[in-house]
């Protein structure tokens, strides 16, 4: 990130990239951002990590919700704690191979609270990056905290990521919400790959018609407004809810429910390191 883009978006004292360790080889980096707390969040991030998975891809998520953490309960890792490896750490792995990374990993309970401060939690994710063996991925996606404040600019500022998926639901306040994190965006210069709506509708168990309990669903309009693609619509589903709290996510969640979010992940192109790039025109 330019310094101007790093003045602008944090200050002078805006942290610096992150180098990745030799035990980690991480092709693409998706951040899932909501403007907002309680959308469903963690639940897209799971819900793509699962279906990358499906499809033959390695996948991680680094847990940057530092303070409420719940991906590792989501993929059924409640009560586990990270390993080391010399200096690094190690992250857990569920049962279809999704490698995780989490501060609940690190407490002695998973209901201890985190109280740390900025600096610490910004270490936490430079720990979460650099210090942690991710061994070869094909997608690193990290589950961001509600908001736009301290980690957001920590994980854009000093992770390459590649892309964003924003994350919403059918309230009045969604446009203002969206248009913050389009315009962190755009301050961080990262593409926004589309936006999913969560709790979009609830669909009817006798005759199936979709009923939007919130209101008439915005999403059209204000994708159109920021030039964003719309990536799914998530239906109300208590059973989405109750495969988290099981940890069950990856057995029970259905099959194709993000599938334009996936496919618009997938088409994400490999980092080109500046060295290659270098070599490369060389050689023209």
């Amino acid at each position: 990130m330019s310094c101007e883009h790093a003045t602008a978006a944090g200050g002078a004292t805006a942290p610096q990239e992150f180098e990745e360790n030799n035990l980690s080889e991480v092709k693409r980096v998706i951040a899932v951002l909501s403007g907002k707390g309680g959308v469903g969040k963690s639940l897209v991030t799971g819900g793509l990590a699962v279906e990358l998975s499906r499809a033959g891809h390695k996948v991680g998520v680094l847990d940057a919700d530092i303070t409420g953490p719940s991906i590792p309960k989501m993929f059924g890792m409640s009560g586990r704690h990270a390993m080391g490896l010399g200096n690094l750490l190690l992250p857990e792995i569920s049962e279809q191979g999704v490698k995780v990374m989490s501060s609940n990993l690190l407490l002695k309970n998973e209901t201890d609270p985190v109280l740390w401060r900025g600096p610490v939690i910004a270490g936490a994710i430079r720990q979460f990056w650099s210090e942690t063996s991710w061994g070869p991925l094909d997608y690193l996606l990290v589950d961001m905290p509600p908001g736009t404040a301290d980690v957001a600019l920590t994980v854009f500022q000093s992770l390459p990521v590649d892309g964003i998926v924003i994350v919403t639901s059918p309230q009045d306040l969604v446009s203002m919400i969206v248009a913050k994190a389009v315009n962190m965006a755009e301050k961080m210069g990262i593409p926004v790959l589309g936006i999913v709506e969560n709790m979009s509708y609830v669909e009817c168990p006798d005759c199936g018609k979709r009923l939007e309990v919130f209101g008439a669903s915005k999403l059209e309009d204000v994708a159109a407004e920021y030039g964003l693609d719309i990536l799914g619509r998530l239906p109300i589903n208590p059973a989405f809810a109750a495969a988290c709290d099981a940890g069950s996510i990856e057995t029970d969640l259905p099959s194709g429910l993000l599938a334009d979010a996936v496919a618009k992940v997938a088409g994400v192109p490999e980092h080109v390191e500046p060295e290659v790039a270098a070599a490369d025109g060389a050689g023209e």
